[in-house]
């Protein structure tokens, strides 16, 4: 999971990059980086680790010249989190010169690695597989035209041939110097991708492409539509747009990790509320721990703050019973479960949440969270609430348990470390410490989330992989998983 944005406008596009990042901090806090793109060709580029505001300087954003852009917030999965040399974006100087970010995962870099060396003769500089994809799309664009001059129809069978060459999930977002911007979407639509247009002073069209429609509707674009599964978009740098569909099959199955956790609660993908998905979770879920918690064991309901408040807001108004806050957040410490490595998790538990002892005295007490991962999370906020004097604590999931690795763009790549690995429910509550466990059903997180399409978008199917096993791609071996296991460090 990251943050991406790409805009194409009439004057200097930095600033409006750094506030769509502001607005993507959520979905990474590693790294972050801005390259922008002159009329001529030349370009600039400023990345740093750590989170938006800390990453750049006044002489960074000054030395961002040009009218078009694009903007990357890290989670790392692949790669080191902590090496700034992997951080977004990554630049090729042949063909043209192309600067890329990207959000996914690609499962098939061991094979893709090899070809470089063998057929594409590149040399990479980094186990990101940002940097391979990019390569790929290099090396692709250049077998396509010996031609100086480039157009939009040898850009899109570039494209094409890079889906032919590369698995997993991937929303790309890439700029060729002196020429435009490149867009494209994983031909199963898994990570998110948004176009969307304004008009400028001029009356000529701004473009901008991101993660999330959040971005478009903070800087007044016109929401145009969901880059499909396997198309791709291309804007010259005097903002002509043309689009063509890439992939010879191809399917609409988004992540439905971005619908529990990943996204804001105010955007709205693949023509689906994130907020009202959430809604619909605790809807469902208050029917389950109605079915499975004896009647007078719960007092009150309170969320793990921030995901999962609609939920169980949802659930208190079913099951008529009051809703509390019990937990402060502190909003200077980042999401806990994209903190890289246990020992930060773990100790950033506290740092993030205070219970307010009041609101837990002498309660039985409902605890919704969005999710239960590792279990180092929950285990520390149920001893957090009986610490402030609760009688009892039910724990409920908003999601199904996470039982599989998830390798399109999430930080499990081990299904050891996850809590619910081999375990029962009740092995998990004793796990956790908590008088009552419940989890969402898998059937229901499904129907919570496809209900809201609203806008008629055909969605084809959702990647529900870390909670059923089942890979949308298609492609995921068990010896594939098991070498993620040894090799990718959560």
């Amino acid at each position: 999971m990251c943050g991406i944005v790409g805009m194409v406008g009439r004057d200097h596009v930095n600033q409006d990059i750094y506030d769509a990042l502001l607005l993507l901090q959520h979905r990474g806090q590693d790294a972050t980086g801005i390259a922008t793109t002159e009329a001529s060709g030349v370009m600039h580029m400023a990345k740093n680790n750590g989170m938006v505001r800390e990453a750049f300087r006044t002489r960074d954003m000054r030395s961002l010249l040009g009218n078009v852009g694009l903007g990357h917030v890290r989670y790392a999965t692949r790669g080191t989190a902590s090496s700034e040399e992997e951080a977004q974006p990554f630049y090729v100087n042949a063909p043209y010169g192309i600067t890329l970010i990207h959000n996914g995962n690609l499962t098939n870099t061991r094979e893709l690695s090899r070809e470089m060396e063998r057929r594409d003769r590149r040399h990479l500089n980094s186990s990101s597989d940002t940097e391979l994809l990019l390569n790929v799309l290099a090396s692709e664009l250049q077998a396509t035209t010996s031609a100086v001059d480039l157009d939009a129809e040898r850009i899109f069978q570039a494209v094409r041939r890079t889906h032919a060459r590369i698995e997993g999930a991937y929303a790309v977002i890439a700029f060729i110097a002196g020429y435009g911007l490149l867009a494209f979407r994983d031909p199963f639509g898994i990570r998110p991708l948004i176009l969307g247009r304004r008009t400028a002073a001029d009356g000529r069209d701004e473009w901008v492409v991101a993660s999330e429609s959040l971005v478009l509707e903070n800087a007044d674009y016109e929401v145009v539509r969901e880059i499909a599964p396997g198309e791709a978009v291309f804007i010259t740098s005097d903002g002509e747009m043309s689009s063509a569909q890439c992939a010879e099959q191809r399917m609409l199955a988004p992540c439905s990790f971005e619908y529990v956790y990943l996204a804001r609660p105010d955007s709205v993908m693949n023509g689906i509320s994130v907020y009202e998905s959430r809604l619909r979770m605790g809807e469902k879920l208050a029917a389950t721990i109605a079915k499975h918690v004896p009647a007078g064991e719960i007092d009150v309901v309170m969320p793990i703050p921030d995901s999962s408040r609609p939920s169980a807001m949802e659930v208190a108004r079913v099951l008529g019973i009051e809703y509390r806050e019990g937990f402060y957040k502190n909003r200077y410490v980042g999401r806990t479960f994209i903190m890289p490595g246990q020992a930060m998790r773990k100790k950033s538990v506290r740092q993030k949440l205070n219970t307010m002892s009041s609101e837990f005295r002498g309660k039985k007490v409902l605890l919704i969270d969005d999710s239960i991962v590792r279990g180092t999370t929950s285990r520390q906020i149920i001893q957090m609430a009986r610490d402030a004097g609760a009688e009892s604590v039910t724990f409920a999931s908003a999601a199904p348990p996470v039982r599989y690795p998830h390798v399109y763009g999430i930080n499990m790549p081990s299904a050891e470390e996850l809590i619910a690995h081999g375990r029962t429910i009740p092995e998990i509550r004793d796990e956790l410490g908590a008088d009552h466990l419940v989890y969402q059903e898998i059937d229901d997180l499904k129907q919570a989330i496809l209900e809201g399409n609203a806008s008629g978008a055909h969605i084809d199917d959702l990647d529900m992989s870390c909670f059923d096993g089942r890979y949308i791609t298609g492609t995921i071996t068990p010896e594939y998983l098991a070498w993620v296991a040894e090799t990718q460090g959560s």
